[in-house]
């Protein structure tokens, strides 16, 4: 897949382009099923196709107060969009000018000028430009004029007969239900950090060295609780991890602030300053407070044996 940062290079193709937009957070089920139907039609008329995305959330512009936390970051979004076979995708930079051009100025400079759009693909509810005046409505409209066809898909619904969206699964994260996330995602949730170092109890105190990742506040992460998880390494390996998000009550009365902690079964090494990659897999119990360390740490090797035991039975 190309990746395009902007539209100041881009080269349209001879043959025209097969265009969707959107800030595709997460990269889930529902955005799959559009991206599916943008191949087969590409496939069918004999276009590229192409991805309009943002370096941002739009809403972290446009509304900071309550934007939404991300399911990705732009780096893990891109690699999803390769994996699903799209030909290019344009990255464009969302900040106040953008967040005031209008839709009018956005179709005729981004798709029609730039991608040579020839078909436009978008949820049946997408908005776009200034004040959000652009829908599918208006695309059909100014693609009878300026050449390309307009399709609106409805949200694919899963077994429950609910759309898959990025807020629904948000929400699901937030709850700590990581399963059900999962399940929407096509893939656990996955968060990502440099390992740094944290309060130092782990190896040398409780006997379970842990991982302390450092992940961006704009991410989202789930209910605290501890968590059976996987760790990918820089070098790809995968390791087991039984992983505590909290504020550890035990050591601290009135609470810090939380931290995400990945113990890896069977790992031995120093891990500072790589950039770990943490999937949530299920969630296997609330945070506690302990009456003793002692008492911490059985639970804490309980936790250990549960996760691998619930990691070596998933798929």
């Amino acid at each position: 897949m190309q990746v395009v940062r902007g539209i100041d290079d881009v080269v349209a193709p001879e043959r025209g382009s097969a265009v969707t937009i959107g800030a595709y957070d997460g990269v889930h089920l529902g955005h799959r099923h559009v991206l599916g139907l943008l191949q087969d039609m590409a496939r069918a008329r004999g276009l590229d196709t192409a991805v309009v995305t943002f370096d941002r959330h739009p809403a972290s512009v446009v509304r900071p107060e309550t934007a939404p936390l991300l399911l990705t970051d732009l780096e893990q979004k891109l690699e999803l969009l390769a994996e699903v076979g799209i030909d290019r995708t344009v990255v464009l930079t969302f900040d106040e000018g953008r967040a005031n051009e209008s839709a009018e100025d956005f179709v005729n400079e981004v798709l029609v000028g730039a991608l040579g759009a020839r078909l436009v693909v978008v949820g049946r509810d997408f908005h776009f430009g200034h004040l959000r005046r652009g829908n599918v409505a208006m695309l059909e409209d100014m693609g009878s004029r300026s050449g390309f066809d307009t399709v609106g898909v409805t949200l694919e619904d899963d077994s429950s007969g609910e759309p898959v969206s990025s807020t629904r699964i948000r929400k699901l994260v937030a709850a700590g239900d990581v399963r059900q996330a999962a399940r929407l995602l096509g893939r656990p949730h996955e968060v990502r950090g440099p390992v740094v170092r944290g309060d130092g109890r782990g190896g040398a105190a409780l006997g379970l060295p842990t991982a302390n990742l450092a992940v961006p506040p704009e991410i989202a992460l789930p209910a605290e609780g501890i968590y059976a998880c996987t760790y990918r390494r820089p070098d790809r390996s995968v390791y087991r991890a039984a992983a505590s998000y909290g504020r550890r009550p035990t050591f601290y009365a009135d609470g810090a602030l939380p931290m995400l902690e990945a113990h890896l079964i069977g790992f031995s090494g120093d891990l500072y300053g790589e950039e770990g990659q943490l999937a949530f897999v299920e969630r296997l119990r609330g945070e506690e407070r302990f009456d003793s360390v002692e008492a911490l740490v059985a639970q804490m090797r309980a936790d250990v044996e549960r996760a691998d035991a619930v990691l070596t039975q998933a798929p």
